[in-house]
């Protein structure tokens, strides 16, 4: 699947609620589903700077597609890294540095978060961005 055709799926399924506390709720059940991060990932150099809750992305490169990995203390945040997880991961450094995320617009997350969790959704989405672009560069450099 395209991270566009994963996207649009989000979208459908956010647009399945119409109260923001029922979007609260898919978020939560996001983030509890999300597989616990292994403790040897949770190191200083892979948490987001810019969140105000603690959260650690972890990226592996594994046959020419990035595989993220994530975890945050905060319930809400978790889902949020879920979401970003279930978008981009698995895709390749290019696909990813191509993207428009769209969804994130289109299903109101941003307007409906705290000035400081819409930062830190900012700092994890420019993360993933980085990682790809340290990935892209070893690609050219092999």
């Amino acid at each position: 699947m395209t991270i566009n055709e994963i996207q649009e799926n989000v979208i459908e399924e956010f647009s399945a609620f119409d109260d923001w506390m029922d979007k609260y709720a898919l978020l939560i059940d996001l983030g509890n589903s999300l597989e616990p991060l292994d403790e040897k990932y949770k190191t200083e150099s892979n948490l987001i700077e810019g969140c105000q809750s603690r959260v650690w992305l972890q990226a592996d490169y594994v046959d020419g597609k990035i595989i993220f990995k994530g975890e945050s203390d905060a319930v809400i945040v978790k889902g949020i890294v879920s979401l970003l997880i279930s978008v981009l991961s698995n895709h390749t450094p290019q696909e990813i540095l191509d993207s428009d995320l769209h969804f994130i617009e289109a299903i109101g997350l941003k307007e409906h978060l705290s000035p400081t969790r819409s930062n830190g959704l900012v700092a994890m989405v420019k993360q993933m961005r980085l990682y790809a672009m340290a990935f892209r560069a070893k690609e050219q450099e092999a």
